[in-house]
C-alpha cells in the first residue's frame, strides 16, 4: 500500500497537509498536577520537565500521545495572562489544537491570501522552542488553531 492510500481522503487535501500535522491538543487547567491525573489513569506519560513560557504567562507540561501527537496542559502563571482569562470565561477544558509546519512564515502567507485572520503579524516563540501563530477562532470555526515551526534558531 502507498503512503497516500492510508488515509482514504481525496489527493488535493492529502497534497494540501502534506507539510502540516497534528502536534498537540492543549488543556487549560487550574492546576498541572491535579489535571494530570486522569490522564495518566489513561496511561499517558508526562515529562518531568514543566516548562515556563513567560511571554504567554503561562506553565506547560506534555505528554505523547504517539509518536508525532501530544497533549499539553496549560496552567496561567501567577493567576495571569491569556490562559489565566480562559479558565475564568470559559473554565478547563480544550483551549487549541496546535499542527506543525515545515515553514511557518509560507503557511501564514498562504494562510493570509486566504483571507485567514491570525493572532500576530510574525511568528512568535512558544513551548518547545517552537515559532507559533494563531489562527484566530473567527477564522478557524470558532476554534482556536495554533501553527508552529520548529525553531532551527537555538
Amino acid at each position: 500500500m502507498q503512503e497516500n492510500d492510508k488515509t482514504n481522503l481525496p489527493t488535493e487535501i492529502q497534497s494540501a497537509l502534506k507539510d502540516c500535522r497534528l502536534d498537540h491538543v492543549a488543556i487549560a487547567v487550574k492546576d498541572l498536577e491535579a489535571g494530570k491525573k486522569i490522564y495518566e489513569l489513561l496511561g499517558l506519560n508526562f515529562s518531568n520537565q514543566m516548562e515556563i513560557v513567560e511571554s504567554q504567562k503561562v506553565k506547560t507540561l506534555f505528554a505523547s500521545i504517539d509518536e508525532h501527537a501530544h497533549l499539553e496542559l496549560l496552567e496561567p502563571l501567577n493567576g495571569e495572562g491569556p490562559i489565566q482569562k480562559f479558565l475564568e470565561t470559559k473554565g478547563e477544558g480544550i483551549h487549541h489544537l496546535s499542527f506543525q509546519v515545515n515553514d511557518i512564515r509560507k503557511k501564514m502567507a498562504e494562510l493570509k491570501a486566504q483571507g485567514i485572520k491570525l493572532l500576530y503579524e510574525e511568528p512568535t516563540l512558544g513551548a518547545n522552542n517552537m515559532l507559533v501563530n494563531f489562527i484566530h477562532p473567527k477564522s478557524g470555526g470558532g476554534v482556536l488553531i495554533e501553527i508552529a515551526e520548529k525553531n532551527s534558531l537555538q
